[in-house]
């Protein structure tokens, strides 16, 4: 069986959904409050290559941390290496829930993509 990582903010609607959702699929898994133990630029780095996408959508953008720090404008001029350092410092910068395997990172919560993904598993 794979080890699966979840990274959550339990207060957090769609997090309560995803990880209602694992549970009722059977689906083994280890459970990261993202705020409390927050992803490590090392981290960040690993699972941004593991996704292929864009570093951007790990970004929280409509958090209020996101909008009190003008992340919208200040992004574009940020090298990656200064995205990674400030998403490491705060777990509510961070989009979520995360849902890490050892050859995927999906992140946010969609039912059918989860199934899917899992499924191929």
């Amino acid at each position: 069986m794979m080890s699966i990582l979840f990274l959550e903010y339990p207060k957090c609607t769609t997090c309560k959904k995803a990880k209602a959702w694992l549970e009722a699929a059977g689906i083994p898994f280890t459970d990261r409050h993202i705020v409390e133990n927050n992803p490590t630029v090392e981290e960040l780095k690993t699972w941004h290559k593991i996704s292929g996408l864009p570093l951007k959508r790990f970004f929280n953008t409509s958090g209020l941390v996101y909008k009190d720090l003008h992340l919208k404008d200040r992004l574009p001029e940020m090298t990656e290496e200064e995205q990674y350092a400030l998403l490491a410092t705060n777990g509510m910068l961070v989009k979520r829930p995360l849902l890490i395997g050892t050859d995927f990172v999906h992140i946010g919560f969609r039912e059918k993509e989860w199934e899917s993904l899992l499924d191929s598993k």
